[in-house]
């Protein structure tokens, strides 16, 4: 793949990034008023079952107890004790949302933790031009995050397609054949024949 669509890709994988990225903190905003709802509906449960336990003498613990005997109290006093913890557990983690900024919400994605409050919150959310610091840096790192992305797939994707460099051929060594030199050495007498007189 030439270098201009390399870079086109990339540019495309950094503005989707970017897009998506940045709808973050208005994503985290919605969930925050959702999950605001939740725990507002959760203690009014709580605060009911409350009175009528103080009504009727009891605790929450001693009403709780005296839920048994049928297989629908006992499953009603688990209903109840998993409303309590719950809204423990939310009413915590909206404490901590509504009191964190725009800017620190961006590193508390672990808080978004409550499954049926994310769903609700996807299922209605409506995505909103971000106007705000977080939104904008949430914008900046999706775009860094989409291009080197982007850059990763194709790189892998171009493995399989990279032609070696041949390899320069080795020249063997070259044996140039000897050459008799008349005055590199003692000159060899050819056999002498009998009557032959050497000059």
């Amino acid at each position: 793949m030439r270098y201009p669509m390399r870079k086109a890709c990339c540019l495309v994988g950094a503005f989707c990034g970017a897009a998506v990225l940045s709808q973050y903190p208005t994503f985290t905003q919605q969930y925050v008023q959702r999950l605001g709802g939740q725990v507002d509906a959760l203690a009014d449960v709580v605060a009911d079952f409350d009175a009528s336990a103080l009504e009727a003498g009891l605790t929450r613990t001693a009403a709780l107890d005296e839920m048994t005997g049928t297989s629908f109290l006992d499953a009603r006093a688990a209903d109840m004790r998993r409303t309590f913890a719950r809204h423990v557990i939310l009413t915590d983690q909206l404490s901590r949302l509504r009191t964190a900024s725009a800017m620190d919400r961006i590193w508390m994605a672990p808080e978004l933790r409550d499954a049926e409050t994310l769903r609700a919150t996807w299922a209605d959310f409506e995505p909103a031009v971000p106007m705000t610091a977080a939104g904008a840096a949430t914008g900046i790192a999706g775009f860094v995050g989409g291009w080197a992305a982007m850059a990763g797939v194709l790189g892998l994707l171009r493995l399989p397609f990279r032609r070696r460099r041949p390899q320069p051929a080795r020249q063997a060594a070259r044996v140039d054949p000897p050459v008799y030199r008349p005055d590199a050495g003692p000159r060899l007498q050819s056999p002498r024949l009998m009557g032959e007189t050497r000059p």
